[in-house]
Parts: structure tokens; sequence; C-alpha cells
């Protein structure tokens, strides 16, 4: 596999970085320090030690290993690591990305666990309908076909798919394997279009623009402390952000503070994108000259915005997801019941 493919997870590289800074925090030499981390990893955090133990024997930097592998590292982290260690602040820079990667892992993990009941309760629902069409249906079908009943259309649709699944299963399984690998295919090829719709749902565009405030608060914090140019720094904070108005934001910023303006105003122009708080914060932090601490307090605050969101959006969806998976069933089970209602209809009928 070639280096720039290989990719570590959250916890791996949080171990690497949180290794290398108490190593070096206690006065071990980076060398010795990357050597016995090393002795003990495994996998890819074994690959990555090793890249990194040959161009620190070659002389270069840490950043330089880090910039072999991008699919790990990205140009933010990158760029903090230059330039501490061209300051000579590594130690400071490799606590603060733990603690940068720490947050990542634990916002990931409240999306994550947002998620899950949705996904239970559509997987319940496909559950609960293969087993209507596999085992109900089918021993249903053969009474109204002995009767050659007249039956209503959506009962007719289940009978058509439950024939279709029963009888022919592996081209089924396969069209839906197939089909997923297309949407997937097509998400990672196109998601340039595709993201800006998810983007723009009710439940999802307040939720998706305070995770891309968080992400650009919490990166320029660590650019800025790294001592990298506010220009510099909003340059690549564009890349941690998902939303296109964000990063559109990001760039007028940075075309402001290039001609010598404040970082503030740039924000004030786009009070719709951003807290008034946020801008308050930043305003008082540009004149106290202690920028990166407000933008720290700005993304703890931020951060308490997306948990308090992802609440809401869950208390939402519960019933939604059970409404609609009770209208979904109640049909189902609707267009099974209605022929064999209309049949004792018939019979009274005839009595």
């Amino acid at each position: 596999m070639k280096i720039e493919n290989i990719s570590l997870s959250g916890q791996e590289k949080l171990g690497i970085i949180g290794n290398l800074n108490t190593m070096l925090s206690a006065g071990i030499p980076l060398f010795e320090a990357v050597e016995s981390i090393r002795e003990d990893a495994t996998g890819n955090t074994k690959k990555f030690l090793e890249v990194m133990k040959d161009d620190l024997t070659a002389g270069n930097h840490v950043y330089t290993t880090l910039a072999k592998f991008p699919r790990t590292f990205d140009k933010v982290t990158v760029s903090v690591i230059k330039a501490s260690e061209e300051a000579g602040t590594l130690e400071t820079a490799l606590a603060d990305l733990a603690k940068s990667i720490k947050k990542e892992m634990e916002f990931a993990g409240k999306i994550k666990s947002a998620m899950v009941y949705p996904m239970l309760i559509v997987t319940v629902f496909f559950g609960v309908l293969t087993i209507i069409l596999v085992v109900v249906i089918p021993k249903i079908s053969q009474v109204f076909s002995r009767l050659n009943m007249q039956l209503p259309l959506p009962t007719r649709v289940l009978i058509f798919l439950s024939n279709t699944l029963t009888k022919n299963p592996l081209p089924v399984l396969g069209g839906i394997f197939l089909t997923m690998g297309l949407v997937i295919y097509l998400f990672k090829q196109q998601r340039g279009l595709i993201l800006p719709i998810i983007f723009k749902l009710p439940l999802v565009s307040r939720l998706i623009k305070e995770i891309d405030l968080t992400r650009f608060s919490r990166n320029l914090y660590l650019l800025l402390t790294a001592g990298i140019p506010i220009g510099t720094a909003l340059e690549l904070s564009k890349d941690v952000v998902m939303r296109r108005k964000t990063r559109d934001l990001i760039e007028n910023c940075r075309q402001m503070v290039i001609t010598g303006r404040k970082f503030s105003e740039g924000l004030r122009g786009s009070k719709k994108e951003i807290p008034a708080i946020v801008i308050k914060l930043i305003d008082v932090g540009e004149k106290s000259g202690s920028l990166p601490k407000a933008l720290y307090d700005i993304s703890e605050f931020l951060d308490y915005q997306v948990t308090e969101t992802l609440k809401t959006l869950t208390v939402l969806l519960e019933p939604i997801m059970l409404v609609f998976v009770g209208i979904a069933v109640g049909a189902m089970m609707l267009a099974i019941i209605a022929p064999i209602y209309g049949l004792i209809g018939q019979v009274g009928n005839v009595r």
C-alpha cells in the first residue's frame, strides 16, 4: 500500500500525538520518543512511526512525515506542527492538537449517537417489511389466487414484490447491493452536488452550520496559537468546513484582513450566518490582543450549541420516525386485510 493511502483512526492518531507530547514533556529526545512508541505499535500506526523514524534519521522535521499522510493529517495539522517546530514550541502544539483531536472524536461521537435511533427504526422497518413479504404475503396470495378475486392496487403491488423477492432472491439482493454501491460511488464522485442539497434540509441546515463554525473556530485557534499569521490561518481554515457559504464567509474575512481591516468586520456583514455573541467575542479578543483565547471560548460555546441542537433533533426525529413506520406498516396490513373484509362482505351478501 502506498504511504499516501494509509489512514489512521482518531484513536490511533490521538495515541501518537498524546504519547509524543508526554515523552517530550518528560525531557525525552524526539527520536528516542518515536523509537519507543514504535516498538509497541502495530498495523498502520507502526508503518507511520517507521516513516517518521526514517525522516528524522534523514534530518527532516515532524511535519514532513505528517504531510505524507494526507488521509490522516490535514493541512491545518501540518501547518501547526511546522510553525511550532520553527518556533521551538512543539510540545505546546502537540498538547493543543491532542485536545483538539479528542474534541473532534467526542464531536463525531455525539453525531453518531444521535443517528443510532433513526437507523435502528429504519432497520426494524425493513426487517418487518421483509418478514411480511417473505412469510405473510405468499400464504395470503395463494388464497386470493384460488378465489379469483379482483384485488386492490396496494395488494397487487405487495404480491408482486413478494413474488419477485421469493422467486428471484439472488437477482434482488444483487440489485440492492448494486444500487447501494452506485449511490456510494455517486456520493463520493459528486459530493459537491449532493451535499448542498442535504445541507438545505430543514432539520439539518442549522446543525451543519453550527458544526462548521465549531470546527472553524477550533482550527483557527490552533493555527493562531502556533504563531501562523491570521491571513494564512483563515486560508487554511477553509478546508475544515463543509458549507460553501461558510467557506465564502471565511474568504471574505481573509480579504478584509489582507487589506488591513479587522477580522470581526468581515463577520459583521454576515450576521445571519454568525451568532452575535461570536462576533462580539472576536471583536473584544482583537481589541485586547487575546484573539486565540476568544476563539477557544467560542469553540467551547458552539460545541455546547451543537450538543443541544442534536438533542432537539433526536427528540423531533423519534416521533416522526415512529409515525412514518406506523403509517407504512399500517398501510401494508390494510392492503392485506382489505380484500379479506371484501371477501367476508361478499359471503354475507350471498347469504
